[in-house]
């Protein structure tokens, strides 16, 4: 794999640098690629398009550490800033503005949806902004963070046990409620295309388009698989415009569904891995699964919040440790990118803020994050 180096002109190395080279780098120059306005994809009576100014065009953050003793650098879109905090708010409004455009949903009717968190947070948030009702299927177990926010939307939320299936209780139940009511849309989130082009069409052009700022261009791209939506999406994009870039959907070393192609064991990163191979996940057209056990993760995931101030969740830290694992796979100098789809600020009563017992193969004990800066994104 060809070797990235970065511009001379744009040092970053947190030891001894230039003013300029700290913080937010400048608004692209005139001339520079923009992002497509997501708003100009739907008519202009579609009332999401509202809100969709507060969603995405989220920074690229340049995460500088070092990883046993050598220097290395990570691309990281920063998704706690939209709308409701996460980066399903991406594939939530885009779902909504499709359905619009097709006659399946509208302002008053109930938007029903089983999901293990973030999704649903998303979905109650613009329902209420859009004058929908909002009912949500959820496993028992997601932190107690979640189920307030629900509440504090208004969502109507339905725990589902292990006993009554899990996730797959909460999908089955979320589906015989919406059967033969015209008054219920049902995004179906694990098998609708519209997640996909959610982040085909915004999250991985914004991504091309922030990495040319600095004269880059993608080599790797990780992501934890939820929906799939993300990795599938992202992915789509990126090889669109570099068709040799790594692909590589992520799971827990604990939950290796993707690998396994069936339910097994338990984890701890909330998000992904939700016991099944997602409709809209397509294997064949991505690379190899990366495992990273739920400790490392959240390890990672503390250490990025005390030594560089970015509180990010469990999944942000898989994420990064599975683009750092393939970075040096390749060798140390490609560009390598994932995305930190939401805070630490729905997990404080999980094992998040408790300790962890490293263990012997674990990446987090053996990094040190130094700094990072943010590439911001211009809109069309």
């Amino acid at each position: 794999m060809p070797s990235r180096k970065r511009p001379v002109d744009i040092p970053f190395s947190p030891r001894a640098l230039p003013p300029r080279a700290l913080g937010t780098v400048p608004d692209p120059a005139p001339g520079a690629p923009r992002v497509e306005e997501s708003a100009a994809e739907f008519s202009i009576s579609n009332p999401v398009r509202r809100v969709l100014p507060s969603i995405g065009c989220t920074p690229l953050l340049e995460i500088c550490l070092r990883h046993r003793g050598r220097r290395r650098w990570i691309f990281a879109k920063y998704e706690s800033l939209n709308f409701t905090g996460s980066i399903k708010d991406r594939m939530a409004a885009w779902i909504l503005a499709e359905a619009w455009e097709r006659g399946q949903w509208r302002p008053g009717m109930e938007i029903v949806e089983a999901s293990s968190g973030n999704t649903a947070i998303a979905f109650a948030a613009l329902g209420r902004a859009l004058e929908s009702r909002v009912r949500i299927f959820m496993p028992v177990w997601m932190s107690s963070e979640r189920v307030q926010i629900l509440g504090a939307f208004g969502a109507q939320l339905e725990r589902v046990s292990a006993e009554q299936g899990g996730f797959q209780g909460s999908i089955e139940r979320a589906a015989r409620h919406a059967q033969g009511r015209a008054d219920v849309f049902l995004p179906r989130q694990f098998e609708n295309l519209a997640n996909v082009e959610a982040h085909a069409r915004t999250t991985g052009p914004e991504i091309l388009a922030q990495l040319a700022v600095l004269g880059l261009r993608p080599d790797i791209f990780v992501a934890g698989v939820g929906t799939g939506g993300t990795v599938m999406g992202v992915g789509r994009a990126l090889r669109e415009s570099c068709a040799r870039v790594l692909v590589h959907p992520l799971e827990p070393a604990e939950s290796p569904v993707l690998s396994s192609g069936r339910k097994l064991g338990h984890h701890r990163i909330q998000g992904i891995s939700d016991e099944f191979i997602p409709a809209i996940v397509d294997l064949q057209k991505l690379d190899a699964p990366v495992a990273i056990h739920d400790g490392d993760a959240i390890l990672a995931a503390q250490k990025l919040a005390s030594e560089i101030g970015l509180g990010v969740g469990i999944s942000a830290g898989a994420n990064l440790l599975g683009a750092l694992a393939r970075l040096e796979q390749a060798g140390g100098d490609a560009v390598a990118v994932t995305v930190l789809p939401d805070s630490h600020k729905k997990y404080l009563s999980t094992d998040l803020f408790r300790p962890q017992i490293p263990a012997p193969d674990w990446l987090a004990p053996q990094v040190e994050f130094e700094s990072w800066r943010a590439i911001a994104c211009a809109r069309a």
